[in-house]
């Protein structure tokens, strides 16, 4: 049985938009809904207080989400763990899981260090585990709220639909 099944893909990216539309005329993925400057009440990176201004896209492709990542201010972060300023990769995958506590405890006696926790500005959490050494990506972790959940049926639902137009939409998240 599988407790964890991977529900998204991450691209850390220099300009979402962009990478967005390439992703969506390439594979016909999509549509890509695009949160600017995703704020966050608390930051922490590796355990110290460090802030983080992010945009990202997220679309659907087939079973999984994809999203786009961009860090938008300097600074250490776990995007800057796998990437300089200007360079573009792969970063995680995201699992949503019961008990996000729970989950974090299992993962650090794991021996896999936390790199980020965040909370958004409604007090929702996610975690970002370092399993760069032994996954070759980091983990991203989040509970299943229904707000979360719903989000992710948008996008699912918004794709199933999908005739190619308007393919990068601005929404606002938090």
């Amino acid at each position: 049985m599988i407790r964890h099944p991977i529900r998204q893909v991450a691209y850390l990216v220099n300009d979402v938009r962009a990478s967005a539309l390439a992703h969506h005329r390439l594979f016909g993925s999509g549509p890509y809904f695009v949160a600017d400057n995703i704020p966050l009440r608390t930051c922490l990176h590796r355990g110290r207080p460090a802030p983080l201004d992010h945009t990202s896209a997220y679309g659907q492709w087939g079973d999984l989400m994809i999203e786009f990542v961009q860090q938008n201010n300097e600074g250490p972060s776990a995007f800057r763990d796998l990437y300089a300023p200007g360079e573009e990769g792969f970063h995680h995958v995201a699992l949503i899981v019961d008990d996000l506590a729970e989950t974090r405890a299992q993962f650090a006696a794991d021996g896999l260090a936390e790199a980020l926790y965040a909370e958004m500005n409604d007090g929702f959490a996610f975690v970002m585990v370092d399993g760069v050494a032994r996954y070759g990506q980091m983990i991203e972790l989040y509970e299943g709220r229904p707000a979360l959940t719903g989000f992710y049926a948008m996008v699912r639902d918004a794709a199933a639909g999908f005739d190619g137009s308007d393919p990068v939409r601005t929404i606002r998240l938090g």
